[in-house]
C-alpha cells in the first residue's frame, strides 16, 4: 500500500522502521496534514479523521 484515498483526497503512505509506525501525508493541498498509526486499520481511520469538514478549504482548485 503506497496511498490511500477518501472523499477525493489522496494520502501518500510510508513506513517508519525506526519508530515502527505507518505515516501518511495528504497530497494535493496547500498545507501539510499528516497522520500516523501502528496498523493499517488504524492508519485508515486516522486518514478518515484527517479528512474532515475542515479540510475542504485546503483543496487545490
Amino acid at each position: 500500500m503506497n496511498k490511500l484515498t477518501h472523499k477525493g483526497f489522496t494520502a501518500r503512505v510510508e513506513s517508519d522502521a525506526e519508530d515502527e509506525i505507518l505515516v501518511g501525508r495528504i497530497a494535493g493541498i496547500n498545507d501539510i496534514i499528516s497522520f500516523h498509526a501502528d496498523s493499517v486499520a488504524d492508519l485508515k481511520a486516522a486518514f478518515r479523521g484527517a479528512v474532515g469538514d475542515d479540510i475542504a478549504p485546503y483543496r487545490v482548485p
